[in-house]
């Protein structure tokens, strides 16, 4: 199933993607969730963020090939950093570059949806508090982190494209992730790749921290993370979920 939350008729809706429709559904997908009669095509609707979370948990430096391009090691402990919901926007949504930074990059990453709340739990239980997987942009503004600035770097408004929807059935350890700058192919990878796996990410966030219905957790980033460009157009591909495409602009 791809859950989509959507506008049409300036009403926002949950549904289902099946083929080049959209099927509206009652409830959320967090509580009854019950599909409905009514159809849209999918040029009718607007698709948003597939999801509103409480926190967005960010894991970095958990592929191997772009810890090595950094120079660094992979570490022992999982390197987590949080980036606010005001950052969040959805597919077509522009990018702002913020006018402090001079170089803002692309991080292509899957994301996890949780689906109920969770706390201390072992990683074998993990899918069973998984909603889905969505596609992931942690942008960044790497000149600021480079100068400590974590949250300034991760945090500023428009940094957090998500979408297009949220799959139920695919293998998260097990997808293809790929990156595009104007048709140009960046970043290329496998969550095969994953250092730490999925169900282990969501374990050990959730001994840090209660996760609740609709928190999102971003994987890791894999190599070939670089710049944009006003301008540009960056798409974010992965595997059984779809495009997510977003442009750059500068206010």
């Amino acid at each position: 199933m791809q859950i989509v939350r959507f506008k049409v008729d300036e009403r926002t809706r949950y549904g289902a993607l099946e083929g080049a429709l959209v099927v509206e559904y009652a409830g959320t997908p967090w509580t009854q969730f019950r599909r409905g009669r009514r159809r849209y095509g999918l040029k009718q609707t607007v698709l948003l963020a597939p999801v509103i979370p409480s926190k967005i948990i960010a894991v970095e430096l958990n592929y191997r090939e772009r810890a090595a391009e950094l120079g660094r090691s992979v570490p022992d402990e999982l390197r987590i950093s949080l980036k606010p919901t005001s950052a969040l926007i959805g597919p077509d949504d522009p990018i702002v570059y913020p006018e402090i930074s001079e170089r803002v990059e692309h991080e292509a990453a899957l994301a996890v949806v949780m689906k109920r709340r969770c706390h201390n739990l072992p990683a074998e239980r993990a899918r069973r508090c998984v909603l889905g997987y969505t596609c992931l942009n942690d942008v960044t503004a790497r000149d600021l982190q480079a100068k400590g600035l974590l949250v300034r770097a991760k945090g500023f408004d428009t940094f957090c494209p998500i979408g297009p929807c949220i799959a139920t059935d695919i293998d998260p350890n097990a997808v293809a992730i790929e990156t595009y700058v104007n048709g140009e192919l960046r970043q290329s990878s496998s969550t095969k790749e994953l250092v730490v796996p999925v169900e282990e990410i969501v374990a050990r966030v959730a001994r840090i921290m209660t996760l609740v219905p609709g928190d999102v957790i971003a994987t890791g980033t894999p190599a070939g993370a670089g710049p944009l460009e006003p301008g540009d157009r960056v798409e974010v591909r992965i595997e059984g979920i779809g495009s997510l495409m977003n442009s750059v602009v500068k206010l």
